[in-house]
């Protein structure tokens, strides 16, 4: 699907020439988003491997850290890195904890490089693969997703992954092989479509696939954790799969619909096979009990809707309240602010 066909062909092309501009001025030409939270065990790590292999990309960049609310020292380790770097390294301090896609939208709103990557701080994607997604967008390529080789994660988890993946891919006709790896490489105008969409609640690589025009995927290397824990358990990946599919498709409502209306149709013949039982041998009180056991499925698929509509209807609710999806509390900026050019 094309930018043009979701109606934002205008916009899009006037915040490209603004990016282009802007890229004139400040030189910056790639931009590094990555969400930090509760993170000061991997840090020091993560700082001494990325620098250097942006550095030798030979283009202009920026580092945006989003410390996403964390509870440790995240904040002081990334104000301590501003201060050795200033000349690429951007800062922003969220005033709470408003979620790791909340985060990289802060980061896109606030980046200022022609293309936009996007990297966990957790070193399970190692930043050595950068210039691989770069080398993809040299041939054409508008958005880059990526695919971890040989997962790192625990058994259960990665069935669990490809299964949701699966799933996904059938509900919502959105085709990423590996929803859950975040190291992806986005087109500026790819990354002011998404930001223009203003959802409360979004999954970012699957917004991105809906406006690009020719997206992509690679194989990436995949590491275990340097340091810390997960920041996805069990409910949160149950959560963002539920925000996925009902942001992105009616089809959960539409099969529900057609589930209502098989049972409906299969109580109507068993209504009638009861009354000709009746009538044929009498009465008689040996079904009750399949009786009370088809009112109790029945009363739970009445309930699994209530929920999936109340999945939609809350999205809706949360959508008019039109609050902010997260506050800055500190912005550190680099030394040549592109801020500074345009005052």
């Amino acid at each position: 699907m094309s930018i043009e066909s979701a109606g934002l062909s205008k916009s899009c092309w006037e915040t490209e020439q603004l990016a282009e501009n802007m890229q004139e001025t400040t030189g910056i030409g790639l931009s590094v988003v990555i969400p930090v939270y509760n993170e000061e065990a991997v840090l020091t790590k993560l700082f001494e491997r990325l620098y250097p292999v942006l550095d030798k990309l030979g283009v202009g960049y920026e580092v945006v850290f989003v410390d996403d609310g964390s509870c440790d020292r995240s904040a002081a380790l990334l104000r301590q890195q501003h201060k050795l770097r200033p000349d690429v390294t951007r800062v922003l301090l969220l005033r709470s904890n408003a979620g790791q896609h909340a985060a990289v939208m802060a980061g896109f709103e606030f980046s200022n490089g022609g293309r936009v990557v996007t990297l966990d701080a957790d070193l399970q994607n190692p930043p050595e693969e950068i210039p691989r997604l770069l080398a993809e967008m040299d041939k054409g390529y508008d958005y880059v997703g990526s695919i971890r080789r040989q997962r790192q994660d625990t058994k259960w988890r990665e069935l669990a992954s490809k299964a949701m993946n699966r799933l996904r891919e059938r509900i919502t006709r959105i085709r990423m092989t590996d929803q859950g790896c975040m190291l992806r490489a986005y087109d500026r105008e790819i990354v002011d479509a998404v930001l223009s969409s203003e959802e409360a609640h979004t999954f970012i690589p699957a917004l991105a696939y809906i406006y690009a025009a020719n997206p992509t995927e690679i194989e990436v290397e995949h590491a275990p954790r340097a340091a810390g824990e997960s920041k996805y358990p069990f409910y949160k990946l149950i959560h963002l799969n539920f925000d996925l599919m009902t942001g992105f498709s009616l089809v959960p409502l539409q099969i529900f619909s057609l589930v209502g209306i098989g049972i409906s149709l299969a109580s109507f013949v068993f209504v009638i096979f009861l009354a000709i039982r009746r009538l044929v041998v009498g009465p008689e009180v040996e079904g009750v009990f399949t009786l009370f056991g088809i009112l109790f499925f029945l009363a739970g698929v009445i309930l699994f809707g209530i929920g999936l509509l109340g999945e939609y209807v809350g999205r809706i609710y949360e959508q008019s309240r039109g609050r902010p999806n997260y506050l800055v509390r500190e912005h550190l900026r680099p030394q040549s602010d592109p801020a500074e050019h345009q005052a």
